[in-house]
């Protein structure tokens, strides 16, 4: 069983909000001083469900891929130290600020050049743009079948049987394989790395492909590649006021806090 896992290297999304500030001018986040990286909570739930579905089938490998620049290796070594078998980076200036389409086709051009997978598993959507459609628009220009917001994923006589989330609650779906398969967070708790596991991805070293090496032109991916324009890029203003109910009695205080919560349509 062949498991390529796609995560990404994202500003830690824990941290203060009020630590992020917006280039207006260029329409870019400026990094937080003090914030380090972190690999994508989401992706790292992928991670968790292919290393789940090797254990069941008894064995196999998984390759992690990130795309990126200036990739901290603590950071996309950790799918490693989780126990993934080999680590792919698409690292190069020209892999820089792309959109959704233009990382895609990077993405889906490395996983050709890498041949052999049964299963394609990313995170239902990155924690720094929360865009979900990475995962879908791969299977697309692979031609795959995809399934998206999985909750947990067995694998059976070259089928997926996948359980997949929805509003109401969830629909079980089976696809044939190879496909293209979007995790939620609700597979699971990633697993810690063992100390074993941080030791041994140390001493692994990670592919690393520039444009050319899958094959594509620099013009077709990164910020050259887009097909998207951002118009503007702004933190929301949230506002709020506090506005205190009392009355002579707590019984009054009460018959007037409902009066007023039905003024204001919330009952």
């Amino acid at each position: 069983m062949n498991i390529i896992v796609c995560v990404k290297q994202v500003l830690d999304p824990e941290a203060p909000p009020a630590s992020f500030k917006i280039d207006a001018a260029t329409n870019r986040v400026v990094p937080p001083q003090g914030v380090s990286p972190v690999v994508d909570p989401y992706g790292e739930n992928a991670v968790e469900a292919a290393l789940r579905i090797r254990d069941a089938q008894g064995g196999g490998k998984v390759t992690a891929i990130s795309l990126g620049n200036n990739l901290l290796r603590e950071v996309v070594k950790k799918p490693l130290s989780m126990g993934a078998d080999e680590l792919v980076l698409l690292e190069d200036d020209a892999f820089a600020d792309g959109d959704s389409w233009s990382t895609a086709y990077a993405l889906a051009m490395a996983i050709k050049k890498i041949g052999q997978f049964d299963l394609i598993l990313c995170g239902r959507e990155a924690s720094d743009w929360n865009a979900g459609q990475v995962g879908s628009g791969i299977a697309e220009i692979l031609g795959l079948p995809s399934v998206t917001l999985a909750k947990k994923i067995d694998i059976k006589d070259g089928k997926a049987l996948v359980k997949r989330g929805t509003p109401e609650g969830y629909e079980v779906i089976e696809v044939s394989l190879p496909a293209l398969i979007t995790v939620s967070n609700e597979v699971g708790e990633p697993r810690y790395p063992t100390i074993k596991g941080i030791m041994a991805a140390k001493k692994k070293q990670p592919v690393v492909w520039k444009p050319a090496d899958i094959g594509v032109n620099p013009s077709q991916v990164g910020a050259a590649g887009r097909r998207t324009k951002m118009l503007k890029l702004f933190q929301p203003v949230r506002e709020g006021k506090c506005e205190i109910v009392g009355g002579e009695s707590p019984e009054e205080a009460g018959i007037n806090l409902a009066i007023r919560l039905r003024q204001a349509k919330v009952l």
